[in-house]
């Protein structure tokens, strides 16, 4: 049930850079994590959808989310390899000598927010994981 406290730290977070942004009404948000890091992602979903109803600038906003691929290096081999596929023994030359380097982190992406509140919902621009705007 981590979901929630994440769901509750995006939102408030993406809030506090909406605000020193100017920003009146976010479009989307986009959340990337890795397939190894325990997220449920139907329940970040449920939770996006009940939590994000506080805040009167995430209304009728989405919540987007992408996996990271799980990779582990191997230190005897120096050779990285798929974590799902293999665990923690290297298929390459079986040692257990090995580490996750990617697969286990979880990130906001990117914030879609619309130009004003009173213009065209289509006309969007985006923030960046920095709260700058890119194109």
């Amino acid at each position: 049930m981590h979901e929630l406290g994440l769901v509750n730290y995006v939102v408030k977070e993406v809030d506090k850079i909406a605000k020193e942004q100017g920003v009146e009404k976010v479009k989307s948000v986009t959340l990337e994590f890795g397939e190894v890091s325990g997220i449920v992602t139907s329940y970040l979903y449920d939770y996006w959808n009940w939590y994000s109803k506080k805040f009167p600038v995430f209304e009728g906003s989405k919540l987007y989310c992408e996996e990271i691929p799980a990779v582990t290096w191997c230190d005897d081999c120096k050779i990285t390899y798929s974590t799902l596929a293999y665990g923690k023994t290297c298929p390459h030359c079986g040692s257990g000598n090995t580490w996750l380097i990617r697969g286990n982190e979880m990130r906001i992406k990117s914030v879609e927010v619309y130009d004003n509140a009173g213009s065209d919902p289509e006309e969007s621009k985006a923030l960046d994981a920095k709260g700058e705007y890119r194109p």
